[in-house]
């Protein structure tokens, strides 16, 4: 089987090309002319020339295509959507949906985002039939992400489509990096406090192998959220440390130092025009309880099932080291 990935530059367009040829099947990724693709040197693949804002690119790219895996997407920790997210998380996602359509490609696997979902009430998870429900704001890569989903969503009648919503995912093969930031500041000792949020952490070869399983086996229309433990940050940064050999955060950032460093990055935002680390955005969602996800449906549909998150932080640690980036 041909498959087609976009954003086999990112931390799960990567890995879901390493499962996937691990299974035998022949892999086609697209990039664009200024990316690296160093991460996946030692992997088998095809890469050709697209961007997702460029279908006619697409149509070429998915030609032949038993299968499209679209991962590209532009993860910033924005206030309000901005132009770049707007051109590649939506408009992108239309122009794939489209190529899709023309070309003829038996099915389509779109990747989502846990935040396009609910936030949990009290103790309880969050199931795909929970409806959104955003808290007083909703951040620019949300509301992308989000609109992206609904496009598919609503295009079912016309592509063969599942989506899968990924929770926060660690593992190796994060060049940018991206949810690997955390490991990378807790296995330097940086991190000397922890949020007050929670979470639901997984290791991204399970989302692949999940996501390969969606493409087998999930149902049309269907959205399938893929996590795996539900966390406070401190637990998961704890956890990080005990595999890394380091110290843990003892404390809590204090909610007002939290806010007041959000604030710092903003400005800084406003200054460079660079997404600041930390910002106002990121001091929210990791300060907000509610982030605890189910994956019963994924589990009960596809057969999902996931391993110990603990080796997925090993090999990411692993993974740094082998590039000099820890």
């Amino acid at each position: 089987m041909l498959a087609a990935l976009t954003g086999a530059t990112g931390l799960v367009g990567s890995n879901l090309a390493v499962e996937l040829r691990t299974l035998g099947h022949t892999v086609r990724c697209t990039r664009r002319s200024t990316s690296s693709i160093d991460h996946l040197s030692d992997v088998d693949v095809d890469w050709v020339e697209a961007d997702v804002r460029d279908s006619a690119s697409l149509d070429a790219a998915f030609t032949g295509a038993d299968v499209v895996f679209h991962c590209a997407g532009v993860i910033e920790m924005r206030p309000k959507v901005t132009r770049v997210m707007h051109e590649i998380n939506i408009e992108g996602t239309e122009n794939v949906v489209r190529a899709v359509r023309r070309v003829g490609v038996k099915r389509l696997v779109h990747c989502s985002s846990a935040t396009t979902t609910a936030l949990a009430r009290g103790m309880d998870t969050i199931t795909e039939d929970d409806p959104w429900n955003p808290p007083g704001f909703a951040d620019g890569y949300t509301v992308s992400k989000r609109r992206a989903e609904e496009h598919v969503l609503a295009s079912c009648h016309e592509v063969d489509a599942v989506i899968v919503v990924p929770t926060c995912m660690l593992g190796p093969r994060d060049p940018k990096p991206s949810s690997g930031r955390l490991i990378l500041q807790v296995a330097s000792g940086r991190a000397i406090a922890s949020p007050t949020g929670d979470n639901n952490f997984v290791d991204v070869r399970d989302v692949c192998r999940g996501m390969i399983a969606a493409w087998q086996k999930g149902t049309r229309g269907s959205r399938y959220i893929l996590g795996h433990e539900n966390l406070s940050y401190n637990e998961i940064m704890t956890r990080i440390a005990r595999v890394a050999g380091v110290d843990a955060p003892r404390r809590a950032i204090p909610r007002w130092i939290a806010a007041a460093a959000g604030r710092a990055g903003d400005f800084v935002q406003s200054v460079t025009g660079r997404e600041a680390i930390l910002n106002s955005v990121t001091v929210r969602q990791s300060s907000r309880r509610g982030n605890r996800f189910s994956s019963e449906k994924a589990r009960r549909e596809l057969g999902y099932t996931t391993g110990s998150l603990d080796a997925a932080i090993e090999d990411a640690i692993e993974w740094f080291r082998g590039r000099g980036m820890l």
